[in-house]
């Protein structure tokens, strides 16, 4: 047999795997939806970036000094935002988004989207998306699930409404845990171009913040949110 017939017939043969992987991946999406990315849990790790995201369902009290705290560094952040919370904290929701925040969608409920169905997990995002619209006039196209909770059907779900969904590299882990330094060590141990880092507004966020951005803007990289790093 011919060189040029066994390239042909490997090609054609890698061609058609592709394609019905391809089919086999749509048959299990939600209806409407042709491809499904998957969830992303890094950015791009060609250059020294990394980014942080801060989940808010709670914690007023410690809204204002992460602002503080981001303005004295001149750090710009993604804050994915529940729904409930955007209803009832107008005022923060603005100063968030008026201090050049990225604004991420966190759900309208703190729903686990793995156990919803598809239509609640579409109207979750739905609701969300239409509210802080209208609050804002955003429109938002990332999606963090609460408790990074997911399907592939939510993440079909999520891009049939121009989302993609977003995890993270690194977790803070703030919600349970007291100890700044803690929170400090577990970031800087695992520090890296592209990383994207959990957190959520609470007193050990606020006291280890600082430090973070101090120590890792002195190592050479640069902060910056969610969506340049995924561009």
């Amino acid at each position: 047999m011919k060189k040029d017939s066994i390239v042909t017939m490997i090609s054609t043969g890698i061609i058609l795997f592709v394609l019905m992987a391809a089919a086999f991946a749509a048959a299990s999406l939600p209806d409407g939806v042709l491809f499904c990315a998957g969830p992303i849990y890094q950015g791009d790790g060609t250059s020294k970036r990394m980014a942080f995201m801060c989940n808010v369902y709670w914690g007023n009290e410690y809204i204002e000094p992460i602002l503080e705290i981001l303005k004295e560094y001149g750090v710009r952040i993604t804050f994915f935002i529940g729904g409930t919370w955007a209803r009832d904290n107008d005022e923060l929701l603005r100063a968030i988004a008026a201090a050049g925040h990225e604004i991420g969608n966190h759900g309208y409920y703190h729903y686990d989207h793995s156990r919803l169905s598809e239509q609640k997990s579409l109207d979750n995002i739905a609701r969300n998306h239409e509210l802080i619209r209208d609050r804002l006039g955003v429109e938002m196209n990332l999606f963090a699930p609460p408790s990074g909770a997911f399907t592939s059907a939510t993440v079909g779900q999520a891009e049939s409404l121009g989302y993609r969904t977003i995890l993270w590299s690194i977790d803070t882990i703030d919600w349970r845990d007291t100890d700044p330094d803690l929170l400090i060590r577990r970031v800087w141990e695992k520090r890296r171009a592209g990383a994207l880092v959990l957190m959520h507004p609470t007193a050990q966020t606020v006291k280890a913040l600082a430090v973070l951005i101090r120590d890792l803007l002195a190592d050479g990289y640069e902060l910056t949110t969610v969506g340049d790093m995924i561009q």
